[in-house]
């Protein structure tokens, strides 16, 4: 009886242990949406997809928005944001390298690429009140 107790006991602090080790990615995996920045590592690693990862960055200060909307027409959309410029030329020559193609229309207010993923498009969007670039990747 007392070795049961002592196993039992081990078993209970290590799937204790796991569960706090896997805790932050399953709550990340969960999550309706998110904001963080490129220091806050293991945000950045989970929830930016590389094309944005390797974004030419062209202001100073910027941040990262996860988004996964649910219903009839559900998708995620991870982006950044881009303030104090409203100049995209930069990331036009990287989408464009990229082999994105820019579309003629856009399903919102903004630019749209379109790559050889026919569910992601990515939307590039200038605002004003503060200058800000939105780069967005929507995947259907």
């Amino acid at each position: 009886m007392r070795n049961a107790c002592k196993i039992f006991s081990c078993l209970a602090i290590v799937a204790g242990a796991a569960l706090i080790s896997v805790w932050p990615w399953l709550k990340m995996g969960s999550a309706s949406s998110a904001h963080y920045t490129e220091r806050d590592k293991r945000e950045y690693g989970y929830y930016t997809p590389d094309i944005l990862k390797n974004m030419p960055r062209i202001s100073a200060r910027y941040d990262f928005d996860y988004a996964n909307v649910s219903g009839p027409a559900s998708f995620f959309a991870f982006t950044v944001k881009f303030y104090g410029t409203r100049d995209t030329r930069e990331i036009n020559r990287y989408l464009d390298l990229k082999g994105y193609a820019k579309q003629t229309t856009c399903f919102v207010e903004a630019a749209c690429w379109q790559g050889q993923d026919p569910k992601e498009v990515i939307t590039v969007g200038l605002y004003s009140e503060p200058d800000t670039v939105a780069v967005s990747v929507v995947q259907r």
